[in-house]
């Protein structure tokens, strides 16, 4: 054992030392390893951090999609964000590989810092622009130009364009690469071998509530807005101008809410602006109103025209909060009536009132009831909503969600793709950009399918968002990749068998836009404007003098362009209500002071105002007596009543006995329904007493008496005359029969007129004497 562990220890002395000098070996191998590669590391590290000291941008990118003889001319600014002067600076091109996927396209310009695997070498050629001194701060503008083959594009498909600026600084002595702003180049010089996509696009020409239902007091009801806002919209320059003047001549379809035609219809006339009609002044925007309308009618020529229904209603706020109260829904059939007419009588257009089209797209089982309930069998919503389960494949837009229904599936991508603010140019250059950069890829994924693509972009787009639509269209339009089709076709597009046609379940529906929805107390205060009115509507002789701005006004109290200003809804829809409550209040019974009953029956009048323009009918007016005991009352009569009238009914009434008796007087419609606040009044029934009774008799005896002391006289001046005998001497015997004054004078012109008054009776006291 000695032996063995001697010969083992001795054995194992020189192998360990053999590791260690192979230990050593080895790690000095990876120590030159490293140390050869520390500086490609730190200035690869160096070279990405650098990259960001200089902001590029590009605000111009022409063409769009560019073709094999074409020159590429790329515009823009880059500006010193360092703390030090750069020098001998120079603005390149460089030309990364192929995009292979759509979401690599939205990821590329969002990457930042320099990275020279991915970005490629830069264009050589003189096709860069010397920039010899950047001082901190300050922004200096470039323009490259160069013919399109001296980019060495490849095969057709999309490829990052990045525009960089290398230079050195005084921190960084050496030429690398400052700043760089990635683009995208759609590459197909010429038509596609394969299927053409079809891409529908929508021309969304919406605006917000800008008329109530509060009209001047005259025969023309003058609108009044409450305010001016519009014209700047229609002035040249103005969100709406550049809509209708950049749509004219696109491939498109327009989608418009009838409302916005008339309110600029209603602007093209007589109309007055703010909020109280004592405090209005005259509108200013007729001009600009009529330019616009005469505008749009040439632009819709030729091309499909949908119609939402009046005053876009929101759907989803239907489905998911107003449903559930009675008549709510009626007012959505209401509306797609109310639209088609609207359009065909401002534009001369019919337009299609078969499309419904939720905000942003957002659908579940509930939003399809309600929009299909209306006739609206098309449903245009969005793949992030109805998703479908073949991954970046864009399957064609229409498929069949049951009950004879068509779901119309915008793309996401396409449809978002201009939402962002675009006040920068360079924002705008990289929207259009990355639109046709996803065009081209849509139809690479199968160029041998024909599919139908739709684009449904957001409501209200703003002047620099529709100026990038429009240029994106118009780089589509030489059809290379894609060609025009319409919202009624794509409809009746072969579905993709691959389409989800499962619409979510009513859970699904977005957070966000579900906190932004009409209120279910907005809809029950919508439903009493609209009792209210039912209630008014049937006292008037023309109805439609309040029906109809009135309707619209309702209709408009629902509208999608409330989401995200609560406030601004609710301050409109008490607006109209309290303006309906105003032309109510103006057919009124008119206050009555308290009456006294001195008989035993007499009439009591009542008078009713009517304070509207037109007249009013089919009212009945009731007298109530608190206590039929005392006092009984010929109960109801109808009334009609002139426009700027009053009538005063009498009612016969009757006493029974002494006492105040409370009578109270209420107008009804004609379905029995109360109108108006009632009034109440007392009544002082006076009964006739004995000592009354015999003062009566008195005189009618001395009346007696006095008339056959007249005849006696008559009778014996007759006999005497017979006889022979001559006429009594003048003032000697009895007064003639003339009859004269108690004092001997003949009698005067007023006594008769003073006795007349006296009979007639006037007020006994405090309070009205009733007619007897």
């Amino acid at each position: 054992m000695a032996d063995a562990a001697e010969f083992q220890g001795t054995r194992s002395a020189p192998a360990c030392r053999w590791y260690r000098h192979l230990a050593m070996l080895i790690a000095g191998v990876l120590l030159v390893m490293g140390l050869g590669q520390l500086p490609a590391a730190q200035s690869a590290h160096a070279e990405s951090a650098g990259s960001r000291a200089v902001a590029i941008s590009v605000d111009s990118l022409t063409p769009v999609a560019p073709k094999q003889d074409d020159t590429l001319t790329v515009s823009g600014t880059v500006t010193n964000n360092g703390k030090s002067t750069i020098t001998g600076a120079r603005v390149g091109l460089r030309v990364g590989p192929q995009v292979g996927t759509r979401s690599d396209i939205d990821d590329i310009a969002d990457r930042s810092g320099f990275s020279p695997g991915t970005d490629g070498s830069e264009v050589g050629g003189n096709h860069t622009q010397k920039i010899e001194k950047l001082a901190p701060g300050v922004s200096q503008d470039f323009s490259l130009s160069l013919p399109v083959k001296d980019l060495d594009l490849g095969k057709d498909g999309v490829y990052p364009l990045g525009v960089t600026l290398s230079g050195q600084s005084a921190d960084q002595p050496y030429e690398h690469v400052l700043g760089i702003h990635r683009t995208l180049l759609p590459w197909q010089p010429s038509a596609t071998d394969g299927k053409k996509t079809k891409l529908t696009f929508l021309w969304p020409l919406i605006s917000a509530t800008h008329l109530s239902a509060r009209t001047e007091s005259d025969q023309q009801q003058t609108p009044i807005f409450p305010n001016d806002d519009l014209v700047a919209e229609l002035a040249p320059g103005g969100r709406l101008q550049q809509l209708v003047a950049l749509g004219k001549g696109l491939p498109i379809t327009w989608v418009i809410d009838p409302d916005l035609l008339a309110t600029v219809e209603a602007m093209t006339k007589s109309y007055r602006v703010g909020e109280q009609s004592d405090q209005s002044t005259p509108g200013k925007g007729q001009a600009v109103a009529k330019q616009w309308l005469n505008q749009l009618q040439d632009a819709v020529g030729g091309h499909q025209v949908v119609a939402l229904p009046f005053g876009d209603p929101d759907l989803a706020s239907l489905a998911h909060r107003g449903k559930d109260v009675s008549g709510a829904l009626s007012h959505l059939q209401s509306a797609t009536e109310l639209a088609s007419t609207t359009v065909d009588t401002i534009l001369g257009v019919k337009p299609r009132t078969d499309f419904a089209w939720p905000v942003d797209g957002a659908v579940d089982s509930s939003i399809v009831d309600v929009a299909t309930s209306a006739g609206a069998h098309n449903v245009i919503a969005r793949s992030d909503s109805l998703r479908d389960p073949s991954g970046p494949y864009a399957p064609t837009a229409a498929r069949q969600i049951g009950g004879g229904n068509t779901a119309i599936v915008a793309d996401a991508r396409l449809s978002t793709a201009f939402q962002s603010e675009m006040i920068r140019a360079g924002d705008s250059s990289l929207a259009v950009q990355r639109f046709l950069s996803q065009t081209l890829m849509v139809n690479k994924q199968a160029p041998e399918e024909e599919r139908s693509i739709v684009v449904a972009p957001q409501r209200m787009p703003t002047t620099s968002q529709a100026q990038a639509m429009a240029t994106a269209l118009k780089g589509l339009s030489d059809g290379r990749w894609t060609e025009p089709l319409d919202l009624g076709d794509a409809a009746t597009a072969k579905p993709d068998p691959s389409a989800n046609q499962q619409v979510p379940g009513s859970g699904s529906y977005p957070d966000g836009l579900r906190a932004q929805e009409l209120t279910t107390e907005a809809f029950e205060q919508i439903q009493k404007t609209q009792s209210d009115l039912d209630g008014f509507k049937v006292i008037l002789t023309a109805q439609d003098r309040v029906v109809t701005p009135f309707g619209s006004a309702i209709m408009r109290e629902m509208s999608t362009s409330w989401r995200g200003d609560p406030k601004g809804g609710q301050a409109f829809r008490d607006a109209v209500q309290s303006y309906l409550d105003q032309l109510k209040r103006q057919v009124h019974l008119v206050r009555k002071s308290d009456a006294t009953l001195s008989g035993r029956s007499a009439t009591i009048p009542v008078t009713v105002q009517n304070g509207l323009l037109q007249g009013v009918q089919g009212l009945t007016l009731v007298l109530v007596s608190q206590q039929t005991n005392r006092l009984q009352i010929e109960d109801k009569q109808q009334i009609r009543i002139e426009g700027g009238r009053q009538q005063t009914v009498k009612f016969e009434a009757r006493a029974n006995a002494n006492g105040p008796v409370q009578v109270t007087a209420r107008l009804y419609a004609a379905d029995g329904q109360p109108y108006g606040d009632p009034i109440t009044f007392t009544v002082h029934v006076t009964s006739i007493t004995p000592m009354v009774l015999l003062v009566i008799a008195g005189g009618v005896l001395l009346l007696v008496l006095a008339g056959l002391r007249i005849y006696l006289q008559r009778k014996r001046a007759a006999a005497r005359k017979a006889a022979g005998g001559g006429p009594d001497e003048p003032g000697g015997g009895e007064p003639d029969d003339g009859g004269g004054s108690d004092d001997g004078k003949p009698a005067q012109p007023g006594d008769q007129a003073a006795d007349t008054t006296a009979q007639s009776g006037g007020p006994s006291g405090p309070g009205e004497k009733v007619e007897r």
